[in-house]
């Protein structure tokens, strides 16, 4: 099997996109009785993987009927158009709040544009492409989508973007997180204590009580398992499930704290970035890891940048 396709039991694959660094960004395959979902694409950069996974686990193109994006920011949803371009019998099931995005991704494009840049734009997810209107189904909450008779239930969980839903996998007892149930990265897994996890509030709808009460309906199901785009399996129990769950409570409400502090201070973005990352290395301590602390700051950077955009963001919504 290719060294970027991970067999996770039940039907379902996680597929590194290779976006950014190894282990950081996935999508899933999930197949059934010879038909197939993706969910989540990365970028346009990521096709190629995503078309070799297929072809790795003997599917033809045809095979597969749904693509999911779990919400439409780049890292998720990037590579949507022109994935549906080589899947000729594929729909795509977006959230509605998304559907014209990815239909047009001109405004997605340029919302992208101003945060990152022209330069990492065209290194990172390069020409955006729609998706013919004819091909695009919005989803619904709680509405069962079928994969050959297998139930992926849709589920409407705002929080981290208003365009945001989450698929859960009776089969697997697993959610499809996209972002909502946070972001943890394998490099700071510890041999005794598991995975670690920390919430991402990047721009422009972060809403924590809505990102908890999201989170809460996830954790209704007892799912054992989560898998994230950012990044792959965590879990094995309901039991750890909750305790990541819990460690998404702790900081999501030390993020607000934070936000708060930072509000009337004349560098806010500055004060927000050393508040966040202040916490993160605090909680990563607590965790054991032992990376070395250049090594956390880096792996942590991006999000550091990006939390503190999408705190600052909320703050002037509430300051509205």
């Amino acid at each position: 099997m290719s060294p970027y396709l991970q067999d996770l039991g039940d039907g379902v694959y996680a597929i590194d996109t290779g976006f950014q660094r190894d282990h950081f960004d996935a999508a899933y395959l999930v197949v059934e009785a010879g038909r197939a979902a993706f969910i989540d694409t990365g970028t346009n950069h990521a096709v190629p993987r995503l078309l070799g996974a297929l072809e790795a686990l003997g599917l033809a193109p045809t095979a597969v009927d749904w693509v999911i994006p779990t919400h439409v920011h780049l890292d998720h949803a990037g590579g949507v158009g022109l994935l549906m371009q080589s899947l000729p019998q594929a729909r795509l099931l977006v959230h509605p709040r998304g559907a014209r995005h990815l239909i047009d991704p001109t405004a997605l494009y340029q919302g992208a544009l101003a945060v990152y840049g022209d330069a990492e734009m065209q290194r990172s997810y390069g020409q955006l492409l729609g998706v013919p209107a004819e091909r695009v189904d919005t989803s619904t909450d709680g509405q069962i989508v079928s994969l050959a008779g297998r139930a992926l239930l849709i589920a409407d969980t705002p929080g981290h973007a208003r365009h945001h839903h989450c698929i859960w996998d009776a089969r697997s007892q697993a959610w499809f997180t996209g972002d909502t149930f946070g972001l943890s990265y394998r490099e700071f897994d510890h041999a005794e204590h598991g995975a670690w996890i920390m919430p991402t509030s990047t721009p422009v709808q972060f809403e924590p009580e809505a990102l908890l009460a999201s989170m809460e309906r996830m954790l209704a199901r007892s799912p054992r398992q989560m898998f994230l785009t950012h990044y792959g399996r965590v879990g094995g129990s309901v039991a750890e499930v909750q305790r990541l769950a819990a460690l998404l409570r702790t900081q999501i409400a030390e993020m607000v704290a934070i936000a708060r502090a930072s509000q009337e201070q004349a560098e806010r973005h500055a004060a927000l970035k050393r508040g966040l990352e202040a916490l993160y290395l605090r909680e990563l301590a607590r965790h054991g890891c032992a990376l070395p602390l250049e090594r956390q700051q880096s792996l942590l950077a991006m999000d550091v940048e990006l939390n503190a955009q999408g705190l600052g963001v909320w703050l002037d919504k509430q300051a509205g």
